[in-house]
């Protein structure tokens, strides 16, 4: 009976290490983008504007920020794809261009594919959306019919600004 009794331990642990096993890994994301994703998942409950505004109080950002109100169609990112499928649609960024970072909240249609609207952001984010500058990291989570998606850059310097493209260039030509 010990036997037959280790034996059927032995089986459930082995089931069960192969159960964890099959879930997919949650993708890490660098400096700027995991705290967001964080948020993002604690606020999942509330309007997409809601959740915009509290993202932008993230101390990991360091611009002045401002959300804007979008609708389906071209968004500042996506290059040419119209993006559609939502039914409330929310852009936050730094009040100042320059900055190489842009994300959107949105609460999806009752009748929209989570996954396929993720794909659409996925192939169509353009992480050199504005000329000056080019983001690094590219985040896209979804938590219900809540979908975030930000181009930002892996890190702002202490006074919460990125370098310039040439800076190093405009070092060695000064020394």
């Amino acid at each position: 009976m010990k036997k037959l009794f280790a034996l059927l331990l032995a089986v459930l642990m082995v089931v069960s290490l192969v159960a964890c096993g099959t879930e997919e890994p949650r993708p890490t994301y660098g400096p700027v983008g995991e705290p967001l994703v964080v948020t993002f998942e604690e606020n999942c409950d509330k309007t997409a504007q809601e959740i915009a505004d509290e993202l932008l109080k993230d101390p990991n950002l360091g611009f002045m920020g401002a959300t804007m109100l979008v609708e389906e169609g071209l968004l500042n990112g996506f290059g040419n794809a119209e993006i559609k499928g939502f039914k409330e649609g929310v852009m936050f960024g730094p009040a100042i261009g320059t900055i190489p970072f842009i994300g959107y909240v949105f609460t999806l249609d009752e009748d929209t594919d989570v996954e396929k609207f993720k794909q659409t952001l996925e192939e169509n984010a353009d992480l050199r959306w504005n000329i000056c500058t080019e983001a690094d990291e590219l985040v896209v989570e979804s938590e219900g019919d809540k979908v975030i998606v930000i181009m930002t850059p892996n890190q702002f310097d202490a006074e919460g600004e990125v370098p310039v493209y040439g800076d190093e260039f405009v070092d060695e030509f000064e020394e």
